[in-house]
């Protein structure tokens, strides 16, 4: 061709190109912009610095790293080079600063760097971190690469091949968006179960942004559902990233098809295009109305796929669905009873629909949203931590209400109900009310306070949204050595019963009839059964060494211990059960021990048949993993045991299909399913789900509310136990100079522990709430603290020394398992400092006993504090006399980790102190001896026959306080027996005996 017609071509082919194509061939785009050059710019480092640091699923697993000098690096001189051996998962990152604004990328095409090929053919997952408050609580976008090759090869990785990781968010997940403003870095995932060794260099980014990649179209639901005749309005809407004008058109192409509506019968068929022309500003929207037709025939719901096709930016991540919802039909009927409801959905329902309702997923594993209506979930659960971000109220709300939507798109609407583990107070929710753990509750001996603390966290857990609390936990904890001891109330099954006044709190009336207020949760009992029995060293999971262990009971041991607190929830008329993952070996009958998950016996015959218990039952955790032989015989197994909903937090595709194939294959029968689905229904019904799926905010006003906190305040206050008080050291006076230290006297997640914001809990300031320091101060107390006891002691009239134990939960927090019964070097050292320089006063914040008997001589006073919650304010409001020092022990105090098991009933009893033991600061204690305490007995005799259950309780109360004068710190063993005795015999109303009991104990300390 000749050069002036290749230039007359070349100008025509110019005039003829799009203008960004014209644009293109003109500019190269931004300059690559480094990420890492590996010269030592970037330190080996973590959170909150920038920094590059390792991870992996145990000690083995992370990767070395180092920076080495290279001839033949890519770029510079050095190169970040590396090995590995990992069974489980491991890798690198590169977090930017989290106290510097994040990275924008949006700019540039993708990122790219150079990779050392070993040609092993494995592939190597790179992540990029998009958004939230830093690198650890971003949101994680994938993609990988091939390392089939050798020697060193540029990678470059455009940001349209990364897709949002499914399989873990460090948060939840935030908005499913890559928006490539907010970027905190990136990581490597290396190949596991090989040795390998890498080397890398010059991460940077790379090339222009099309707009196609920096704008997108999106819809503002996923799922319209409008009533029969009405018109569905769908919201269009162009962004882009930075908020600036479109540089180019966006046309969006739409029509009605597919679906199970019929066009011109159920709506009138729509097609047309919407155009966001060049300069339309971000967010500008167009709306596409879809109009649904009345044919007057009850049906079920209805869908209308609106297919949006999409020119010039990204399209919606899935096609929008209209949906004329169900109507007409016997169970939409809310004036039918309930029963005639669940019959008439169970009759309609599929397999793979009652399947479906069997099935609870955790929020943040779930692939895709559509799954909920995909697989017909009919429930899903924020495990502990799983919170929305940012983690307030209105988020909670709008996550859930997102969740409820998409169930609308099935056939027969079916809402899903939502459960979080809200067990002391809606923990899980940053600024909620949180109470003491159980064990303090326990401690009160004040079952209608406790009914208020269920009542508060009802209304707080309802007002986001959910409504269904798994709680409360009901173990008899009978080994202190148990992570989970302080989720229980207390080692006597009869102060147990006592405390399930909170199901009331919870649930409000027995019959169910006040679940569907905007106050109340549907309540859980757990672990059934024997999960606070199992043996040390029974455990098999991981290194636990007592939870999730073998509990080994004579059948009457297990009635009168463990099974007694499940009658008492089900009298209450407590909407579900949790089995425990211990395992059950009842003497004499021949089976050994067996997963509670599998016991036919006890879920289907004691609870379900003899205690007539009419809830569902939902399993723990991923607990049918833990059954003997493949998936499928462990769901015949937990099916078969009675086990209505299945907890397979990640496995919910899985099981959902095994059910089926199950069922189809008759391996389990049409009435076990029918049975369990209509258990579930109910309980959906009651809670007035299908009137009112999403979220009723109006009480969201009152989450953290002071009058939240103040029932929070006295349940703290009324939680302490007062073991000594030498010279009536407290309370204290507001004249005194106080000198406070100790580790935990202003920790707030060391004051909460675990199970608060996330699983295990965590030292320092995560929530909103008082410490016990500050409280001490706002009480208006001159006050001086030092955490380690560093400053002078002279010059102070008394100190208080916070000491105890930090967060934990579960089996992680098993004594053997890097956990022990003693304080830490730190706080014995505060503890011997400020208790020898002046009188002082010791309290234990812990779940738990600790041994301090060593140190008993030199302590004026000591409080067992248990986990008091958020309100340390109630913690000071006792020790300046605001509130009397009224806790009593709930489980026994020991010696010596040697000791233990010990507890109330006993043969051999010798504790430090003895269950009940607490001392008042209420009132002048009574004088008396053995005559007073014949007279009480015989008064409180007569009471019990008289059913004056209140007076009965004052006079064993009086004897008490006189035996508890005379005992003083001298326990022994003869006066230790008798006196928990009588605790447990006034709980189970024999009063006249427990003041019988307790005048054996002070005849013991004559």
């Amino acid at each position: 061709m000749p050069r002036t017609a290749l230039l007359v071509s070349t100008a025509l082919l110019a005039a003829l190109l799009p203008l960004s194509a014209a644009r293109a061939a003109d500019d190269p785009g931004p300059a690559p912009v480094a990420v890492d050059r590996f010269e030592g710019e970037v330190p080996f480092a973590a959170q909150p610095a920038e920094g590059i640091f390792t991870w992996g699923g145990d000690s083995d697993d992370p990767p070395t790293l180092a920076l080495e000098e290279r001839a033949d690096a890519p770029e510079g001189a050095k190169v970040l080079s590396g090995s590995y051996d990992i069974s489980g998962y491991g890798g690198f990152t590169h977090d930017f600063a989290a106290d510097a604004p994040a990275h924008d990328w949006s700019a540039h095409q993708g990122v790219r760097f150079w990779w050392e090929g070993r040609g092993s053919g494995r592939k190597i997952a790179f992540e990029i971190k998009d958004g939230g408050a830093h690198g650890e609580a971003s949101e994680l976008w994938t993609t990988s690469f091939a390392d089939d090759f050798t020697g060193w090869k540029r990678i470059e990785l455009p940001f349209t091949d990364f897709a949002y990781r499914t399989d873990y968010q460090p948060v939840g997940g935030i908005d499913h968006v890559l928006g490539l403003t907010g970027m905190w870095g990136y990581a490597v995932t290396l190949p596991t179960g090989v040795k390998g060794t890498f080397a890398m260099d010059g991460v940077e980014l790379y090339g222009r942004a099309d707009q196609s990649l920096r704008a997108a179209v999106t819809t503002d639901a996923a799922v319209y559902p409008v009533g029969e005749g009405a018109t569905a309005a769908v919201r269009v809407t162009v962004s882009s990233t930075g908020a600036v004008p479109l540089e180019e058109p966006v046309t969006v192409a739409y029509t009605t098809a597919g679906g199970t509506a019929d066009p011109g019968r159920d709506y009138t068929p729509v097609e047309g295009t919407v155009t966001f022309p060049a300069g339309t500003a971000s967010g500008a929207v167009r709306t596409v109305r879809v109009p649904t037709l009345k044919d007057g025939t009850a049906e079920a719901a209805e869908t209308i796929p609106l297919r949006l096709t999409v020119t010039g930016a990204k399209p919606p991540a899935e096609t929008p669905q209209v949906v004329v919802d169900a109507h007409g039909l016997p169970y939409l009927d809310s004036r039918l009873p309930v029963r005639k409801r669940v019959a008439d959905l169970v009759g309609r329902m599929s397999l793979e629909e009652k399947a479906g309702q069997m099935t609870q997923a955790e929020r943040g594993a779930l692939a895709d949203q559509g799954d909920i209506a995909g697989y017909h979930l009919g429930s899903l659960l924020s495990g502990g931590g799983s919170t929305p971000t940012p983690n307030t109220p209105e988020a909670w709300a709008k996550m859930i209400d997102g969740f409820q939507l998409r169930a609308r798109a099935t056939r027969y609407q079916i809402p899903l109900i939502y459960g979080v583990d809200a067990v002391h107070g809606h923990n899980n929710l940053a600024g909620a009310t949180v109470m003491p753990h159980n064990i303090g509750l326990g401690a009160t001996r004040d079952p209608r306070l406790v009914e208020e603390t269920g009542a508060v966290t009802a209304s707080e857990v309802r007002a986001t949204g959910v409504p269904w609390d798994f709680a409360p936990c009901l173990c008899v904890t009978r080994d202190e050595r148990w992570g989970r001891s302080y989720e229980s109330f207390g080692e006597d099954p009869a102060l147990v019963e006592s405390m399930e006044t909170i199901i009331q709190g919870l649930q409000g009336a027995r019959s169910g009839r006040d679940l569907k207020e905007n106050d109340k949760v549907l309540a859980t009992a757990k672990h059934f059964v024997g999960d606070g029995g199992t043996a040390y060293g029974s455990s098999t999971t991981g290194t636990y060494t007592i939870d999730q262990g073998v509990t080994t009971v004579t059948r009457q041991e297990l009635e009168a211990v463990h099974l007694a607190p499940y009658r008492t929830a089900v009298d209450r008329g407590v909407g579900s059960v949790m089995p425990s993952y211990s395992s059950l070996d009842l003497v004499g009958d021949g089976r050994g021990p067996v997963r509670m998950h599998a016991r036919a016996d006890m879920i289907s015959g004691v609870l379900k048949g003899r205690m007539g218990f009419d809830g569902f039952v939902i399993s723990d955790w991923n607990a049918i993993d833990q059954l003997p032989g493949d998936h499928a015989s462990q769901v015949r197994a937990a099916v078969g045991a009675g086990v209505d909903m299945m907890m397979v937090p990640y496995g919910y595709k899985d099981f959902r299909t095994t059910l089926v194939d199950e069922a189809k294959a008759g391996r389990i029968g049409q009435r076990r399913i029918d049975d369990a689905v209509s258990r579930i229904l109910t309980q959906k019904f009651r809670l007035g789900l299908f009137e009112h799926p999403y979220a009723d905010t109006r009480g969201a006003s009152r989450i953290g509310s002071a009058a939240h906190r103040e029932v929070a305040r006295r349940a703290a206050a009324e939680s302490q136990v007062l073991l000594k008080n030498a010279g009536g050291v407290l309370p204290l006076r507001k004249n005194q100079k106080v000198y406070v230290a100790g580790s935990n006297a202003d920790d707030l997640g060391n004051q909460t522990g675990g199970w608060t914001i996330t699983w295990q809990g965590a030292s320092g300031t995560h929530t909103e709430g008082t410490t016990v320091l500050r409280g001490m101060r706002d009480a208006g107390g001159d006050v001086t603290y030092s955490k380690d006891a560093s400053a002078p002691t002279a010059g102070y009239d008394v100190g208080v020394v916070v000491v105890g134990e930090t967060p934990y939960a579960e089996g992680v927090g098993d004594v053997g398992n890097g956990n022990d019964l003693e304080l830490t070097d730190a706080d014995k050292a505060a503890v011997d400092k400020v208790c020898a320089a002046m009188k002082c006063a010791v309290l234990i914040v812990s779940g738990r006993p600790q041994l301090i008997g060593d140190r008993l001589g030199e302590i004026d006073a000591l409080v067992a504090s248990w986990l008091p919650g958020t309100e340390g304010a109630g913690v000071a409001d006792v020790l300046y006399g605001r509130r009397p020092f009224t806790g009593r022990l709930p489980v026994t105090w020991p010696r010596s980790q040697a000791q233990l098991p010990i507890n109330v009933g006993d043969t051999s009893y010798d504790p430090q102190y003895p269950y009940g033991w607490g001392l008042t600061t209420l009132t002048k204690v009574p004088d008396g001896g053995a005559g007073t305490l014949r007279a009480l007995a015989t008064a409180a005799a007569a009471a019990e026959r008289a059913g004056a259950d209140r007076t009965g309780r004052a006079l064993v109360d009086k004897a008490r306080l006189i035996v508890q004068r005379k005992v003083g710190q001298h326990i022994t063993a003869e006066a230790a027996k008798p006196f928990a005795d009588a605790d447990h015999l006034s709980l189970t109303g024999r009063y006249g005996a427990a003041v019988q009991r307790l005048a054996a104990a002070w005849r013991a300390a004559s």
